[in-house]
This record gives structure tokens, sequence and C-alpha cells, in this order.
């Protein structure tokens, strides 16, 4: 899938050299770029294996950490209930058997007005052991080796935090579109969908009658209110995103899901691309054909085809999304690998060069999942940022051209900034779609070094390759359940 300005040239001044738009368009060597969206996961929960062998030891981590170290917290973590008011952590299967709410009652608990000891007030469903916040996987099974392999062989972001203060539908509207809004209005004046929406099925322009958003506001802070989807099409929102922009500035996007209906399909609440049906039962437009892939495994087979977009963005099926509170959701780590993989080991698109030369792979996580993590979020001021920034997620940043072991200490990253970088890489003003984009100072630039010479590719070992995720007919989960 080329660029629609590819093939375009025009007369560089009055002499007679040619300037096609492939070779004028894109400011850095990146052609594509792979956005990598899991699930519910803090870097003081999931990465504790940077801080031990083989990828590192307990003086590769630090809370205050140079610029050679991990910011992981490895003991001690605050627990204001406890005595001493500290706690030392367990260990708890990646796919366990408990669910922490990440709704913005539990950021506010967990944040503790910037003490990050408030975790223990965050509540849990399932079967919730003791202290079941602070925790952090276990991984003497080898089992996220492909997350280490990847941290540590590429690069990582200390201080990533979500945008939101809250859970998956707000943090997949802004990781899409730079806000979670309902109009550039209300993103101008701080109201924003703050909870996954509830009430009757669907999401957006699909949601059900009666169905619910809630909003937050600079003056209901830290309390919420209902917008009701009644009449139909109330939560079917009106508001430029960064796919906008793509095709504005004649390139190409994808979003790959396994839910089209759902919380995690940011597509679906865009008038726009949905164009829903009279009854709005079903997104019928052009856009959401052509762009939006119901299939998440998909991108495996666009890549193996030549036909990856230009921007992608990639919602995992439940089974790999690593949410926790089912014991079989564990195929995360394989599931990205199997995605860097067929990048990277790829040899017949781009001419021959390989998909490997020319794309950058962001992997992030949509929120904290109401786990423990000790960074506090910084909260932008004023009325714009009473929801922004949440709990703090992992980062990590792939390419041939980032360093090894790169450890990236630029503060702070969040969804804004991967947009930033999306819009550098394609020409498109940094900060121009006016939200989330245009109040992030960074754009991940600083993880990638053009003059240095290209790294080669070695392959991550994961559990499953991509046959396994090509050929698994078992019904897709959602990749969240609340």
């Amino acid at each position: 899938m080329k660029s629609a300005a590819a093939g375009l040239c025009l007369l560089a001044g009055l002499g007679t050299s040619i300037v096609c738009a492939q070779d004028a368009q894109y400011p850095t060597p990146f052609k594509h770029v792979i956005v990598i969206f899991q699930e519910n996961r803090t870097p003081d929960n999931l990465f504790q294996g940077l801080c031990s062998p083989p990828y590192g030891t307990s003086s590769s981590c630090s809370t205050n950490p140079n610029g050679s170290q991990y910011n992981i917290q490895t003991n001690n973590w605050l627990d204001k209930k406890a005595p001493g008011g500290t706690i030392t952590p367990g260990t708890v299967p990646l796919g366990n058997t408990y669910d922490l709410s990440h709704a913005h009652s539990a950021f506010i608990a967990e944040y503790d007005n910037g003490k990050m000891d408030g975790a223990a007030g965050v509540s849990c469903g399932g079967s919730c052991p003791p202290k079941p916040q602070f925790r952090y996987v276990d991984n003497s099974s080898g089992i996220l080796n492909p997350y280490l392999d990847l941290a540590t062989q590429y690069g990582w972001g200390n201080y990533m935090f979500q945008t939101n203060q809250g859970p998956s539908y707000p943090a997949h509207q802004f990781i899409f579109g730079g806000t979670s809004a309902p109009s550039a209005a209300d993103d101008k004046k701080g109201i924003f969908v703050s909870e996954n929406s509830g009430g009757g099925g669907g999401s957006g322009c699909l949601a059900a009658l009666n169905a619910f958003d809630m909003l937050i506001s600079p003056q209901s802070a830290p309390d919420e209110y209902k917008l009701v989807n009644n009449p139909l099409g109330t939560l079917c929102f009106s508001r430029p995103t960064m796919a906008s922009q793509i095709d504005n500035a004649k390139f190409t996007w994808k979003y790959y899901t396994s839910s089209p209906s759902g919380i995690w399909t940011a597509p679906n609440t865009i008038r726009a691309i949905c164009d829903p049906n009279s009854n709005y039962t079903e997104c019928t437009g052009p856009e959401w054909v052509n762009n939006v892939d119901k299939k998440s495994a998909d991108v495996l087979s666009d890549i193996s085809a030549c036909d990856l977009a230009n921007v992608s963005w990639v919602i995992p099926a439940g089974q790999n999304s690593d949410h926790p509170g089912s014991p079989h959701t564990t195929g995360g780590p394989s599931w990205v690998a199997s995605i860097v993989n067929a990048v990277g080991m790829d040899k017949k698109c781009e001419g021959g060069k390989g998909y490997w030369s020319d794309t950058a792979i962001v992997i992030t996580w949509d929120d904290w999942g109401g786990w423990y993590d000790h960074e506090p979020p910084p909260i932008l001021c004023c009325e714009e940022g009473d929801y922004q920034y949440g709990i703090r997620v992992p980062l990590i940043v792939v390419s041939t051209y980032t360093p090894e072991r790169y450890i990236n200490n630029v503060r702070p990253h969040d969804f804004g900034t991967i947009l930033r970088f999306i819009q550098h890489t394609f020409n498109i003003k940094e900060g121009s779609l006016g939200f989330a984009d245009a109040r992030a100072n960074t754009d991940l630039s600083l993880f990638f070094h053009f003059n240095a010479t290209p790294r080669p590719f070695k392959k991550i070992a994961s559990e499953y390759g991509a046959d396994y995720f090509l050929n698994d007919t078992s019904p897709p989960e959602p990749p969240d359940n609340d």
C-alpha cells in the first residue's frame, strides 16, 4: 500500500531537476509507523525482569535513574494502610484470576494527591488475594521474555504516562484522536469522556439507546456526570482525529481490531468514519470499510503481502491483550513479538529492502489497570488538564535506528507524544490536531539515531509465532471487560 502522494513530481525552482513526492515527503527514513496498544499494566507490575539477570541487576534499576537505569521500584512500595507505610510486593501470574478497578475513582485513590500510596483503595473483583494491587508479574517461566528482549534490545521510556486518568475507552480515543472530548470545543473547555461506556452495550455511534458516557469537567471534577444516548447518535462524535490528518496529507492508515462495536475500537465513535446506518447498529462509511480491519491478526497478513499502511493502530484480541482476570490471557508477549518479527524478517517489501528499513514500532499499554506504580504523573494545568495525565504505563520503541538498550529519561511522554511522532514522520505540523498532540512537548525523536548505521534485525524469541495467530480459530475475546 503506497501513499496517495507517491508518483507526484514537481520542477525544483527554475532548474531542470525534478523532486518527486516519494523522495521529499518523509522528514525521516520512516514510511510506516505501527502503534501496538496493549492493556492494563504499569512498569512496576510488568517489567521487574529488567532489574535481574539475564536482563540486568538490581543496580540496573532506580527510582531516581541516571541515563542508563530503568525507573522500576523493586521493593518498599508505598501503602498508606500498611504498618510503616510500605509493603513488600508479591508476585502474580500474567494470566491471573482477578481484575482491579481502573476507573477514574481508582486513579484518584491510587494517586492520592501525588503521594502514590493509595493503591490499597482500588477495588478488586474476582479471586482477589490479600493486597492484590501490590503485585508484579512472575517471570520464572520466561513468559515475559519477549517484552524484556524488546525493551533491552531497543528503546525504553522511563516516563510514559497514559494521557487520561481512567480506563480503556477514553485511552483509545486519546491514542487515535488526541482527545476523548465529544467535540473540539469541549476539549478546549476540559470536558472529557472519563469512563467506559455503560448502560446498554456498544459504544460511540453504535451505542444502544439510553446507553451513556460519563463526562468530567473542571467544574465537576472529581465528580462525573452522564451524557445519555437519547436520541440515538448522541454519543457519535464529530471531531478531527489523527486519521483525518493522515488522510488530508494523502497517506494511508489502518486500525486493526477484534471488536468493531466495542470500546477499544476508537473509529466507531467518530461519525465521519463510522457513517452509521439509520438505526445506529452498523458503521457503513467508506473510511470504516476500507480502513478498519475487524481481525487483529490481519496485520500479519498485510505485512506479509507488502500491504502495510503508513500508520497502523493494532488492538489485540483479549487472549493476547495482557488484560488481567483470566488464566488464559497470556498471549500478549508472543503476539507483540510476532508483529515485530514479521516486520524485522521481511525481505521482499519496499523493493527488497524490507519493512525493517523504514518502519518504526511503538508499543505501549492503554492504562495502568489498577496496579501499583511508584512514579507520580504530572497534572497539566489548567482547565484542559484536569483529566491529564494518568498513571505511568510501559513504552517500548523499536526500529533499525534505535540503539540497543537505549533508555529515554525525557518526561513526560504520553499518547499525545506518539501522535506528535506520527505527525513529524509524515510532515504534518506537530501539534496541529490541537488536542493531546498540542499539549505534549515531546515527539520520540530521541529514540532514533539516523546518522548511525542501521541495525540488523535479531529475531525475538517467543512461544508462539505468526502462524499461530493467523490460524487461531478461537472466538476473539474483547481486549478488556471493564
